[in-house]
């Protein structure tokens, strides 16, 4: 939001930017998903920005804004901070208008992302990884522009950063064939739902809008519970996209009496979704691409016989991280158990465990043990892969009944994370 600026004039703003992106970003289709559209008994239709050249959203917002600035601020060079995608947006902005670049990563940062961000800017930018968090890598960044004269290329709250990426909204109105009851939108900075109110809150005011966050990095929900953006000590940077300390201030502004409803999504249910889209559909989404189809079941009595939008954010996942994800899938599921157990020191203890403990469909996915000859008996460490939720119960009550039992790891993770 420009100082002073109504909705409407911000319109104005995301028309010129659509003009200015028509040649550069992908028109990303607005797709009936019949799968979840029989499953809620609504009409539930992906915006699929994972499409996009970047294969996120963020290319629209980064090259808007420095399609807007002078020559003269380009030539000192642009700098941003970024997880990942906003990185990607900003490397291709470099690499195509031939502007040098230097853009600051979380060291976590998966591999994917990293190489894509070089190969989209080639030899116009520089990678400097630094920090845990997004927020710290931003930190750094604004003290390199400072010491080197440089242009910051914002993320999400920047008026011309939120124009871009406001042109999906205006897609997703010009592709929808009946008017949008529900639109879930995923929130990270902001920067993205807050085109999206801005240009719904014009052209489609009816339109319930659901923003969904990692309940772990839920920065937009408690901003809007304080009354504006609140730091947060500590968040888990596992969704990494969405995974930002604070909102920003404009986009806060713009969200706070737009957003109907926020929602937050457990990292599981973020993977089971993931997995299920992959498995079904063959879409490939990232965590924070994820999260508006998570939501879906929050609100599953409201959305029957209604239009519902999900905007897929972003589909730049790590290959490596599937076993993780895979993981957290099960754990949420309660389909995946892990325990300490106690064997008895002697031969076919191993055995005995698995005919008397174990039921017909329990698989052991993990187990650690080591013999030591001076003690009656020896704790390992078991993982334990069910079918079904009620098989749980049966094999709790196993375990102690032939006394193998000690402890229930799920429900200590620090322990679990220390052991396995």
């Amino acid at each position: 939001m420009r100082t002073g600026e109504t909705y409407q004039s911000i319109l104005d703003h995301v028309y010129s930017a659509a003009e200015r992106l028509k040649n550069v970003c992908v028109r990303t289709p607005l797709a009936i998903n019949n799968n979840l559209s029989t499953v809620y008994n609504a009409t539930i239709s992906f915006k699929r920005e994972d499409l996009q050249r970047v294969r996120s959203y963020k290319i629209r917002g980064a090259y808007n804004k420095m399609a807007t600035m002078s020559q003269e601020e380009l030539s000192r060079g642009v700098v941003c901070a970024s997880a990942g995608n906003h990185a990607q947006g900003v490397a291709f902005a470099c690499n195509t208008m031939n502007v040098k670049g230097t853009i600051f990563m979380p060291l976590p940062t998966p591999g994917q992302k990293l190489e894509q961000v070089k190969m989209f800017g080639g030899s116009d930018i520089e990678v400097v990884l630094y920090g845990d968090t997004f927020d710290e890598a931003k930190d750094a960044a604004m003290r390199f522009c400072t010491e080197n004269d440089g242009i910051f290329i914002h993320p999400f709250d920047d008026p011309a950063i939120i124009e871009g990426q406001a042109t999906t909204a205006l897609e997703i109105l010009e592709q929808a064939e009946e008017p949008i009851d529900y639109l879930f939108v995923p929130i990270g900075g902001g920067g993205l739902a807050a085109g999206v109110c801005s240009v719904f809150k014009e052209l489609s005011p009816h339109t319930k809008i659901i923003g969904v966050e990692p309940t772990a990095a839920a920065s937009m929900k408690k901003a809007l519970e304080n009354g504006g953006p609140v730091l947060l000590e500590k968040i888990s940077r596992f969704v990494d996209g969405a995974a930002v300390q604070q909102v920003g201030r404009l986009t806060f502004e713009l969200c706070k009496n737009v957003l109907y409803d926020m929602a937050t999504v457990e990292e599981g249910l973020v993977c089971e979704t993931i997995l299920s889209l992959y498995n079904k559909d063959a879409i490939v989404v990232e965590p924070a691409g994820a999260l508006s189809v998570a939501a879906l079941e929050k609100y599953k009595d409201q959305l029957q016989g209604k239009n519902v939008v999900c905007i897929i954010s972003g589909s730049n996942n790590d290959i490596t991280r599937m076993e993780e994800i895979k993981e957290k899938a099960l754990l949420y599921a309660n389909l995946k158990h892990y325990f300490l157990v106690r064997f008895p020191q002697r031969p076919g203890a191993l055995k005995s465990f698995v005919m008397d403990v174990l039921g017909p469909n329990d698989d052991i996915t993990f187990f650690e043990y080591t013999q030591k000859n001076s003690k009656e008996k020896g704790i390992a460490v078991v993982g334990i892969a069910l079918k079904q939720n009620e098989d749980f119960n049966p094999l709790i009550d196993n375990m102690k009944k032939y006394d193998f039992f000690v402890n229930y790891l799920n429900n200590d993770p620090s322990l679990m994370n220390l052991l396995i």
